[in-house]
């Protein structure tokens, strides 16, 4: 009787007996994860909160200080909330990207492959830590943009910041998961944030309208999803956007669901994290 279930089912040696998901551990590793990145905030919070503010600075008084307009609002409340979003999808993958990675270099990736968490927990587990650590960024300077002189970031559709928000971390700690399961060394997962995140988030409509654009240039920007988590999370504040929002809330929820099946394939293949 002692190798029995709760339920009465007599288990074999070595099944698991964690039928349902398994709460106390998923609740553990976020937690683990969280703290992970809260322990130097001073680095993972402030500092890209500081760096997004002298986008605004920078940009404002080189561009804004002659009353220029785009979409018909003031080019600085027209870059805040890109500028907000923009922070929050790099800090996304850069710490969903970590987490597998340091434990491949170091040796302790058994440290999250031998609690009883099923391969969605894990990945539930990593992706919720990297959407915390980006809300908690985007806050940080959304606060600082409204104590900013001239800047206008008021809220006006709470669900689109919200959808957009959520959904576009959610979009970069999957490819952060992506990113540290296939790298090898640190060089490898800062190549991606330079020549692939980098790039499509600056080249996404953050400091211009895509309707200013030549027709091969804005089909170009129309492809890349960054356009649309960005064009959508402005819509939030200003109400305007340059591509229809509900095509663009379609677009990332599916660009989601692939990436996180995508995941989950791979962490459940074991591939390059497993002998």
């Amino acid at each position: 009787m002692a190798d029995q279930s709760q339920s009465g089912v007599r288990l074999a040696p070595g099944v698991a007996s964690i039928t349902n998901v398994n709460w106390p551990g998923l609740r553990a590793l976020y937690v683990k994860e969280v703290r992970r990145f809260f322990k130097v905030q001073l680095q993972t919070i402030w500092a890209p909160a500081i760096t997004t503010m002298l986008f605004l600075v920078i940009f404002t008084v080189a561009l804004g200080r002659s009353g220029r307009t785009v979409l018909g609002h003031p080019f600085a409340d027209f870059i805040a909330p890109g500028l907000i979003v923009m922070g929050m999808l790099q800090n996304a993958f850069a710490n969903s990207s970590f987490s597998l990675l340091v434990g491949k270099i170091q040796g302790t990736i058994v440290d999250y492959l031998m609690p009883p968490l099923s391969n969605g927990e894990l990945l539930a587990a990593l992706t919720g830590a990297a959407v915390t650590r980006a809300i908690l960024v985007g806050c940080a300077v959304w606060l600082a943009m409204l104590l900013w002189p001239g800047v206008h970031v008021v809220p006006r559709h709470f669900w689109a910041i919200a959808w957009f928000g959520v959904l576009g971390a959610l979009f970069l700690a999957f490819m952060g998961v992506m990113t540290s399961i296939w790298a090898e060394k640190f060089d490898h997962a800062a190549a991606v944030t330079n020549f692939v995140v980098a790039p499509l988030s600056l080249l996404s409509g953050t400091f211009y309208s895509v309707e200013a654009l030549s027709p091969v240039f804005r089909a170009i920007s129309h492809m890349n999803p960054f356009f649309y988590i960005i064009s959508g999370f402005r819509y939030g504040f200003l109400g305007d956007a340059d591509s229809p929002v509900l095509i663009g809330a379609i677009v990332v929820l599916a660009i989601d669901i692939a990436m996180g099946a995508t995941c989950y394939a791979l962490l459940r293949s074991g591939w390059k994290i497993k002998a």
